[in-house]
């Protein structure tokens, strides 16, 4: 296939995934606009109505992932591609999609109760909702990028910035580094990037780009004024980390970062 159809490949991809992205996220959006309140009965009807369509949507982006990774893996090792197709759980995040589809409608709850007015309101739960359901999108993709990469026998991956929608600074210092194809890549809520199987089996090492990890080292520098006086660049293991999240699974943070936890809910 060589670079420039690999290259044509991935752009087709993008595009495919962009366009579910978006028309999925317009409709979901516009079906939570359009409800005359925001009451139990028409949160119920509001997951009626969404859910099936988000659920297909997650599967169409399985689809389209596995056929995409098995088709650049084949050409990397050699041998035809061989998509077995993604069968994708509706459970992704562990937890029953009718409950998170419901979130937003408890974080508008939650923020009436604390004395916050109607719009206001309705404005957080109109994010709430579109970070769920970016985030679900996204899941669907690493989970099923994951399997498909370990069917075609590919042993690392790296993370490919998505620059057309936004990349932000954590995305940039991790896409310098190499994956192995067991664990799902990290990401976080908004995250656009993709995984993509690298080349051959030999380990390439941590860091697989040099230049993008001293540039992004160079811009805090300029921009913080911040730099190692031994000409050294940092070990961004030591600011980047990947936590554990109960749902996302691997989530990239910046270290000191604290989430809330079982132990934070105060006794009864």
């Amino acid at each position: 296939m060589g670079e420039a159809l690999q290259a044509a490949l991935t752009e087709r991809y993008d595009a495919l995934s962009g366009s579910l992205r978006d028309r999925l996220i317009g409709f979901v959006l516009s079906a939570f606009d359009s409800l005359g309140s925001y009451r139990d009965a028409d949160a119920a009807v509001f997951i009626e109505r969404v859910l099936p369509v988000v659920l297909g949507v997650q599967q169409q982006i399985g689809q389209i992932t596995d056929a995409y990774l098995a088709t650049m893996i084949a050409d990397m090792m050699g041998g035809a591609a061989a998509p077995a197709g993604a069968a994708l759980s509706d459970e992704l995040r562990g937890v029953p999609p009718e409950e998170v589809y419901r979130r937003p409608f408890v974080q508008m709850w939650t923020a009436l109760s604390r004395g916050h007015d109607y719009v206001d309101a309705l404005g957080q739960g109109r994010k709430r909702l579109l970070s769920i359901t970016e985030t679900d999108l996204q899941l669907a993709r690493t989970h099923a990028a994951r399997d498909s990469m370990e069917r075609g026998g590919a042993r690392y991956f790296r993370r490919r910035l998505n620059r057309s929608s936004g990349t932000c600074a954590l995305c940039v210092i991790a896409s310098t580094q190499r994956y192995k194809v067991e664990n799902l890549m990290p990401i976080h809520p908004g995250c656009h990037c993709k995984p993509e199987p690298l080349p051959g089996n030999r380990d390439p090492g941590h860091v697989i780009d040099e230049q993008l990890l001293k540039d992004a080292h160079d811009a805090i520098a300029r921009d913080l004024g911040e730099s190692d006086r031994g000409g050294r660049a940092p070990d961004y293991r030591d600011v980047i980390i990947t936590r554990e999240h109960g749902e996302y699974g691997p989530l990239l943070a910046v270290r000191r970062q604290n989430f809330t936890g079982p132990d934070d809910i105060p006794a009864a």
